[in-house]
């Protein structure tokens, strides 16, 4: 017969580990809580509130979300934009960082200066970044605009035309691509060369050896980069807002203001928005609701992707 333990001493030792259970993910459950549990709720609270962060907050019901749907002219262009730059900036960085990697990869010599070339750019600080990106491409006396009117292209107004003021903004991201590229490179240098000797064997040429042993191997990591990029974009406003001012002629330091999105909105983003209604306007429940809203697409975003990289995975085992 197996001695059986009483009951009170089978509870104590259930509860011995529950304890040291909470106790290893008491770190997690109070980060958890403060930052993102907490904020939320709150969101959600305000969202309902009219609040202006000086008066205590008034009960509106539905009006914030009503006025930032149907009645808000910035939301429409804001949003648009945000997904512009979700999806094109997005893919780009991707199809640009794997290539990059790629190409550093199979460089023979000289490795460790072209990896360093390309990942220097990344360390710059934002703002620094995009005050030295404005200034190349300034259309007055930008030296990249010399440069094609040397040449004989007509140079274009880059951060002052709305048509060329986003895709200013990709150029930029894409010279910050150091992050993704150091990633595809260990993914590609983690696929193994075995497979790569046995598609050699069966005749395979370096696109099918790309489609059939490299792509397979770095699903997951594209798919990470993908999720990662797409938060990040949908955050966007650091960049945008400073890309604006500058090309507007205001100076980025303490006490300037200006309506983001230069020009004519074509750069505003929705953390703009959410940034100019909630600290400039003092319109605190709209700015939850714009939030709440862009968590909600990120949400479903990212559980598509992450769907979809589930079922593409699925397929090729």
């Amino acid at each position: 017969m197996t001695p059986r333990h009483p009951a009170p001493e089978l509870r104590r030792k259930h509860s011995r580990a529950r304890l040291r259970t909470l106790a290893f993910l008491s770190p997690w459950l109070v980060g958890f809580s403060v930052f993102f549990a907490y904020p939320l709720l709150a969101t959600v609270y305000f969202s309902f509130m009219h609040y202006n962060q000086i008066e205590a907050p008034t009960f509106v019901g539905l009006r914030n979300w009503k006025y930032v749907l149907d009645q808000m002219p910035l939301f429409g262009p804001a949003l648009w934009n945000t997904l512009w730059l979700v999806v094109v900036m997005v893919a780009l960085r991707v199809v640009f960082g794997l290539g990059i990697g790629l190409l550093v990869t199979k460089i023979k010599s000289g490795v460790g200066l072209f990896r360093t070339l390309f990942y220097l750019p990344y360390l710059a600080p934002p703002v620094a970044a995009t005050v030295a990106f404005v200034f190349l491409l300034n259309p007055g006396t930008g030296p990249v605009n010399e440069v094609l009117s040397a040449i004989g292209v007509a140079a274009p107004n880059w951060f002052n035309d709305p048509a060329w003021a986003k895709p200013s903004l990709v150029l930029l991201s894409l010279w910050g691509i150091g992050d993704l590229m150091v990633i595809f490179m260990a993914a590609l240098l983690d696929v193994p060369k075995e497979q790569y000797e046995a598609a050699e064997l069966d005749g395979a040429g370096a696109l099918a050896k790309f489609r059939y042993v490299t792509w397979p191997s770095i699903t997951p990591i594209v798919m990470f980069a993908v999720v990662t990029g797409v938060v990040q974009t949908m955050q966007y406003y650091t960049q945008a807002l400073v890309a604006g001012k500058l090309a507007s002629g205001v100076s980025v330091g303490p006490g300037s203001s200006i309506q983001p999105g230069y020009p004519d909105h074509s750069t505003l983003t929705v953390p703009q928005l959410v940034y100019s209604l909630g600290f400039q306007n003092f319109n605190t429940g709209a700015a939850c609701v714009l939030s709440l809203v862009l968590f909600a697409i990120a949400m479903a975003v990212t559980s598509l992707l992450m769907r979809k990289g589930a079922g593409l995975q699925t397929a090729e085992d």
